[in-house]
């Protein structure tokens, strides 16, 4: 383990928060340490940028729209009614059209966690966002046979 060559006590502009006010000590807590310049401000390192989401949208502004930031995703403007699980699904999917996802790398991506058992899970979500994505849409959802899923956008 490497040896830290500063003493602690040369370090400036240090804040350490070792249980924060109101928190049920009996709970056990999970921290970053997190090394930034002297001088950052603490909204610098708790935004995260967005990356814009691809959207499927023609001329008439129809198509299946993701807004991260808002967490809504429509389709032809009408707002969708999407659990959490299936919106950060639908989200994910849009964001890397084309790319096949096994339902293993979903579960890990999506769900947070790795393969544990039956991967039925991830077939159900896909189709409670088909339906809820309505007839005109839920073939962009594309089941790629013994290996996942891929989202196709609409060809312009």
């Amino acid at each position: 383990m490497p040896q830290l060559t500063t003493p602690l006590s040369d370090l400036s502009d240090m804040t350490i928060t070792v249980v924060p006010e109101g928190v049920d000590s009996s709970v056990p807590l999970v921290g970053y340490l997190v090394l930034a310049p002297a001088g950052t401000r603490l909204n610098e390192l708790i935004t995260v940028p967005t990356a814009a989401v691809p959207t499927e949208r023609a001329a008439s502004g129809r198509g299946i729209t993701i807004d991260e930031e808002e967490r809504t995703a429509r389709v032809d403007g009408t707002l969708l009614e999407l659990t959490y699980l299936e919106f950060e699904l639908l989200a994910h999917l849009v964001r890397h059209p084309h790319r096949v996802y096994s339902r293993e790398q979903l579960v890990t991506t999506i769900w947070g966690y790795g393969p544990v058992g039956d991967q039925r899970t991830v077939d159900v979500h896909v189709a409670r966002v088909r339906r809820k994505l309505g007839a005109a849409y839920r073939e962009r959802i594309v089941t790629v046979r013994r290996v996942g899923y891929k989202y196709v956008p609409a060809t312009v």
